[in-house]
């Protein structure tokens, strides 16, 4: 859970009467903020599209409209004029950032103090969100406490701390998953019910678990338009379960040769996604690399699935040699529109899928000693 660099998009997931895009507004206000504000920056993503943009705020206040056919999540965050020696303003979270679900019509956001002790009014998507917040503030107090202890052992470089603080992650993340759970059982029709799902069901889905809470929604929200999109995830997700068979792709190498899944039947092959701007990514290669040369001779082999940016190509193949990646590698530097990655559901990286030589899925997400481990009872 601590290795992992989330895609950048937020569950736009709630009930609407009506699922044409209409018009939206945020009227925000900013009382008593000390240091003075330059720009308001908004983003969302809907309709599959990701929305940013900024407005300056004139006395106090500022204005954005957009279009969405459903109540979804705002981040908004501030910017502020340099100080007196002309020095940017470095930005401090949580006091420079809010997260507003906003609906069809007018929204009124207001900051006081500091930018982000925001009060809103006119959405119900809000209250909402404000309820099952005081819902998971006991969990997320938790997890507070175990990053700031994570980051300390980190410094200190005390392996035997943090390999104890990924096992309490782990279990805090169940324990938040069974508050979404909760939450969704009582509140099934809830403007945020889809956004509750899509935190319970986090980045790798299991459908065996996810599915049948998604029936049980009401059908409004089932049917908005994140609704559908997340019942195309489930379908996915049952896809890329261990015991499928994995989806043959192909895509280009490093010398633009197109290389096929299909062409690695009968070898065990580990489908690795990754990036050189990925840092959990990065730190993991070691093992795969201790795997590989390990098991290689005896018919294990790894096909990396790159989610590179455009136009950085050599950034890629910089981090290949850097890492001493000697296997193939493959990508269309699509980023997160990676063909590949869209077809297995990739949500967050470092992800892997060990494959064995008839073309089955027999693990998923296994990274040092359990990867060690698996390919050890495999080559006995």
């Amino acid at each position: 859970m601590k290795k992992l660099v989330l895609a950048l998009f937020v569950f736009a997931s709630f009930v609407a009467t009506a699922q044409e895009a209409q018009n939206f507004t945020v009227n925000g206000t900013l009382q008593n903020i000390a240091l003075p504000v330059n720009k308001v920056y908004y983003s969302y993503r809907a309709d599959g599209v990701t929305v940013r943009d900024s407005v300056a705020p004139t006395d106090g206040k500022y204005s954005f409209s957009g279009k969405i056919a459903e109540p979804l999540m705002v981040t908004i965050f501030v910017r502020y004029k340099n100080d007196a020696t002309g020095k940017p303003i470095k930005m401090v979270q949580p006091r420079d950032y809010a997260s507003v679900f906003v609906a069809p019509g007018t929204v009124q956001v207001s900051s006081t103090d500091s930018f982000s002790n925001v009060k809103v009014k006119g959405s119900k998507a809000h209250e909402a969100y404000l309820s099952l917040t005081e819902k998971t503030k006991p969990v997320n107090e938790k997890m507070q406490a175990a990053s700031k202890a994570y980051s300390a052992a980190y410094q200190a470089k005390d392996s035997a701390t943090m390999k104890t603080l990924d096992a309490t992650f782990d279990a805090l993340d169940l324990e938040m998953k069974e508050v979404y759970k909760g939450y969704l059982a009582t509140n099934n029709n809830s403007p945020i019910a889809m956004y509750a799902l899509g935190q319970m069901a986090g980045w790798d889905i299991n459908p065996e678990v996810v599915e049948p809470i998604y029936k049980s929604l009401a059908e409004p929200a089932r049917a908005t338009p994140s609704g559908k999109a997340f019942a195309e995830k489930i379908e996915t997700a049952k896809k890329t379960a261990v015991g499928a068979m994995a989806m043959d792709f192909t895509q280009n190498d490093t010398l633009d040769v197109p290389v096929s899944l299909a062409s690695f039947k009968g070898k065990y092959v580990l489908i690795d996604f990754w990036a050189s701007w990925c840092g959990p990514c990065r730190q993991e290669n070691p093992n795969v690399v201790k795997a590989f040369q390990t098991y290689n001779a005896k018919g294990f082999t790894v096909l990396g699935v790159s989610l590179d940016q455009p136009g950085a190509k050599d950034k890629w193949i910089k981090a290949i040699h850097d890492d001493n990646l000697t296997w193939t590698q493959v990508s269309d530097l699509k980023y997160w529109d990676n063909q590949v990655a869209k077809q297995y559901g990739i949500q967050a990286i470092p992800q892997n899928f060990l494959v064995d030589p008839a073309g089955k899925i027999i693990a998923k997400n296994i990274r040092g000693e359990e990867l060690s481990s698996k390919l050890a009872t495999i080559f006995k």
